[in-house]
Formats: C-alpha cells, sequence, structure tokens
C-alpha cells in the first residue's frame, strides 16, 4: 500500500476514534450527572424527614423519635425565598450519547395567598435570562435561539383556581392539583400540574413539574448537528416559601 494511502486510513481512523470515543469519554467520564430532580429529592426528604432515629447503643428510655412538624394554620401570604428554583429538564442524544440537560436559576419571585384552608392566590415569575446549565454552549442556545429571552426575559404562572389544603401542611408530603396560566416564551396556555407540598423548619417548600410540548409553545426545537432532542422538555420547580 502506497505510503500516501495509508496515512490517509490511519488519520482516517484516529478520527473516527476521537468522534466516537471522545463524547464517550466526556459523557460518561468527565461530564457530571444531572442534578436529582426536585420531585425525587421532595420525596426522599419527605420520607427520611419523618423516620425515627433508632441507635441501637442507647437504652430504650434515649431513642428519639423526629418531631412531626405540622402548620395548623397557614392562613397569610407566602413569599418565594431566595434558595427557590425553577429549571428546565430535556432529554438529549450527544453524538450517540444518551444524556440528561437541566438548565436552573434562582432569579424567581412571587407569593402565595392563604385563606383558612385555601391557597385563594399564587403567581411567580422567572427571570429566564438568568437560567444556566452545565454547558455554555448550549446556555447561548437556549438564550437566543431557543427561548429569544432577549424579547421574552420572563415566564409566569398565575393560579386560576383555589387549591384546597384538606389535609393541612406538614413533614410528609402532600400532594395538591393546581390549575394556571402558565406565560412561556410569549405564549400563554391553561395548564394542570400536581404538586407535593412538604413543611421544613416553618418554610414551605412547593415542587412540581409540568411537561412541555416544544410546538405548542412556540418554542423551536433544540437539536443541532450532532446533538438531537426529545419533542418536548419537563418545566420543573422547587419554590421554598416564607410567611
Amino acid at each position: 500500500m502506497p505510503r500516501p494511502l495509508r496515512y490517509a486510513l490511519i488519520a482516517i481512523g484516529v478520527a473516527v476514534v476521537l468522534f466516537v470515543g471522545g463524547p464517550w469519554v466526556y459523557i460518561n467520564l468527565i461530564r457530571d450527572d444531572a442534578p436529582e430532580s426536585f420531585l425525587d429529592q421532595a420525596t426522599a426528604t419527605s420520607i427520611t424527614g419523618a423516620e425515627s432515629t433508632t441507635d441501637t447503643t442507647l437504652a430504650p428510655s434515649e431513642v428519639t423519635v423526629a418531631p412531626v412538624e405540622a402548620l395548623d394554620d397557614p392562613t397569610g401570604t407566602w413569599q418565594v425565598a431566595a434558595d427557590s428554583q425553577v429549571g428546565y429538564r430535556v432529554d438529549e442524544v450527544l453524538f450517540g450519547q444518551n444524556v440528561t440537560a437541566v438548565g436552573r436559576t434562582n432569579g424567581v419571585t412571587g407569593e402565595v395567598v392563604v385563606e383558612g384552608t385555601q391557597v385563594v392566590a399564587a403567581t411567580f415569575e422567572v427571570d429566564m435570562t438568568t437560567i444556566t446549565s452545565d454547558e455554555p454552549k448550549r446556555d447561548a442556545q437556549f438564550a437566543s435561539r431557543i427561548m429569544d429571552t432577549l424579547n421574552f426575559p420572563t415566564s409566569t404562572f398565575v393560579l386560576d383556581t383555589p387549591i384546597t389544603l384538606s389535609d393541612g401542611v406538614g413533614t410528609q408530603a402532600t400532594t395538591h392539583a393546581a390549575r394556571g396560566t402558565l406565560t412561556l416564551r410569549g405564549t400563554s396556555k391553561p395548564v394542570d400540574v400536581t404538586v407535593v407540598s412538604t413543611l421544613r423548619d416553618g418554610r414551605v417548600a412547593v415542587v412540581g413539574e409540568i411537561e412541555i410540548v416544544f410546538a405548542e409553545w412556540a418554542i423551536p426545537n433544540p437539536s443541532i448537528p450532532g446533538i438531537s432532542t426529545e419533542d418536548r422538555g419537563v418545566l420543573e420547580f422547587n419554590l421554598v416559601l416564607e410567611r
């Protein structure tokens, strides 16, 4: 085989190995795993938070049980705390490797108004310009072509129907059905969402997810050469409320 042809075949082989193996090495050995979903975190925290502390080295009289915290009267106005988060979760195929893309922000404000056993009003606003992931290139696509945050810098949710807190609010995870109007990339639509609430140290964490079909919200499909996505993603939130 002529030397130039042999070198060319070697170069092609190396390029193929780098093209296929490079993403695999990055995704499986270098890249951090996607953060756990807020719903999974809320369920795990609720279960562990209610467990008793049983140390077999203690006498029976010394065994302690974690106190069950409850909020008998949640009446009042609850503000969104600074450690609240809102973001997205989208499944991608990156050069043949399955990954989950997650972007989040603490740039969320709003309030919830409770009267007796009912949530009578709730409004939230998210600064879309502050959402970031672990990939700057993905963030650039998100801010420009995908979500066009220059023209649509905020997204909002407004509760349309009161929520009855029949079981109150406690350390055990409680689910409620909520219906409201979501505005995303300039499109407003009614949405139904199941939220999970838990009480921690006098604050209420409200967690949930909303499936977003991109075409229904005039969101361009995020796919680009080398990276393909599903036609939908998940809007996820972990809202920490303080009275």
